[in-house]
C-alpha cells in the first residue's frame, strides 16, 4: 500500500533519511551528523486489558520498543489519544498515567499529544529516540554463524484471548501483564554494549506477525537462510493449557496462513497446536530478537540474564541464500 509513495521520496533526494519507506524495519532513522541519528516511531491500539492504567503502560512499552529495536534510547514521546466523551475523566487520567509513568522509567519525558473522541478507546505513543550511527541495528544484516537470541516468553496474542473468557488463573495473566509492560531498554542496553557493538549484527522486535513473521522478515532483508529451533522458543505460563482448551486469535490464523506457505518444516511429524502457537501467535510489546555473533552470542546471552531478561537461543543463520528462506527445526517429541 505504500509503494505508491517511494517515487515520491526518492532515497538519493534525502540522503538524511537512513531508515525509511525503501525497506520495512521498525522505526524510521533520520541523521543528524556524522555521529548520531534520530530514531522515529509510533504505535497504538485498543485496550487489550481492563486495568486502565496497565492499557497505557503496555501500550507506551509497546510503543517504544521500536526504538529498542533499532539500537537506540528514548529521548521523549507524545501521547495519541482516542475516547469516548463519556469515558469518565478519572479513568482517561489512569491510561494517560500508566503511560507516562513507563515513559518516565525509560528516562524520557512526555511532551505533549493529541486526543480526539472516538467510539472505542485507544492509546499510544509517538516515539522520538537518539542512536549513534554505528550502532543503528536494522532487521537487516544477519550474518551466518549468528545466535537469534529471543529475549520475552510467547502467548500474548492467545492468552489475552483466553483471559477475555475468564480462562487463565491470576498468577499466569498477572505473568503476561507484567511481561507486556516491561520495558526492552536492558535487552536493548547490553547489545550495545562496546564490546558486542561489532557483533551484533541484527535487530527486531516481535509483535503483530509473531515469531515466524518476524524471522521471516529478517531472514529475508538479510538475505540469510534461517533456522527456528522450536523446542527452544519459551512460552509463557498458562500458554498450553489455553491452546489446549482451543483458544487462539484472529492474527495467529492471519500469520498461519501468510508465512506458513514460507517456510519449511524439518522434521517428519506435522506441528501441533502448540507449536503452531509458538510459531503464529501476535506478540504484544514483545521481546527483542538479536543476532549475535558466534563468538559474541554466549557472552550476550549470559550478560541479559545478568540484567535479569530471558534470554532464549531460538534461532541460528545457517547460509547466505537471495531472497532468504525461513525452516523450523521440530523437536522429536511434539510439544503439547
Amino acid at each position: 500500500m505504500l509503494r505508491h509513495l517511494g517515487p515520491l521520496f526518492l532515497p538519493s533526494e534525502h540522503p538524511q533519511l537512513l531508515v525509511g519507506l525503501e525497506r520495512p524495519d521498525d522505526a524510521a532513522v533520520y541523521a543528524l551528523d556524522d555521529e548520531r541519528a534520530l530514531v522515529q516511531t509510533l504505535d497504538f491500539f485498543a485496550p487489550l486489558v481492563d486495568d486502565p492504567y496497565q492499557f497505557g503502560a503496555i501500550a507506551a512499552a509497546n510503543a517504544m520498543s521500536d526504538v529498542y529495536a533499532m539500537g537506540g534510547r528514548v529521548l521523549f514521546a507524545l501521547n495519541i489519544a482516542a475516547f469516548p466523551d463519556d469515558l469518565p475523566a478519572d479513568v482517561i487520567a489512569d491510561v494517560l498515567r500508566g503511560g507516562a509513568d513507563k515513559v518516565r522509567e525509560a528516562g524520557a519525558v512526555v511532551a505533549g499529544g493529541h486526543t480526539i473522541i472516538d467510539v472505542e478507546p485507544k492509546f499510544g505513543l509517538a516515539v522520538t529516540g537518539e542512536v549513534r550511527r554505528d550502532q543503528i541495528r536494522t532487521t537487516g544484516g544477519a550474518q551466518p554463524g549468528d545466535t537469534i537470541i529471543l529475549t520475552k516468553e510467547i502467548g500474548t496474542g492467545v492468552l489475552i484471548g483466553a483471559n477475555q473468557q475468564g480462562a487463565v488463573s491470576d498468577g499466569h495473566w498477572d505473568a503476561v501483564v507484567s511481561q507486556m509492560m516491561a520495558l526492552n531498554r536492558d535487552a536493548a542496553e547490553a547489545a550495545a554494549e562496546a564490546d558486542l557493538s561489532l557483533g551484533v549484527h541484527a535487530m527486531a522486535d516481535v509483535t503483530g506477525f509473531g515469531l515466524a513473521g518476524h524471522l521471516h522478515e529478517m531472514a529475508e532483508l538479510s538475505d540469510a537462510s534461517i533456522e527456528i529451533d522450536l523446542g527452544a522458543a519459551p512460552a509463557l505460563g498458562g500458554l498450553s493449557e489455553a491452546v489446549a482448551a482451543g483458544f487462539g486469535s484472529g492474527g495467529q490464523g492471519r500469520n498461519r496462513e501468510f508465512y506458513g506457505a514460507r517456510l519449511s518444516v524439518i522434521g517428519e511429524r506435522s506441528l501441533s497446536a502448540f507449536e503452531e502457537a509458538l510459531l503464529y501467535d501476535p506478540q504484544t510489546s514483545g521481546g527483542l530478537l538479536i543476532a549475535a555473533g558466534i563468538v559474541e552470542a554466549p557472552h550476550l546471552i549470559h550478560q541479559l540474564r545478568e540484567r535479569g531478561v530471558i534470554a532464549s537461543p531460538v534461532a541460528r543463520v545457517v547460509d547466505v541464500v537471495a531472497g532468504g528462506q525461513l525452516s523450523v527445526r521440530l523437536p522429536e517429541e511434539p510439544r503439547v
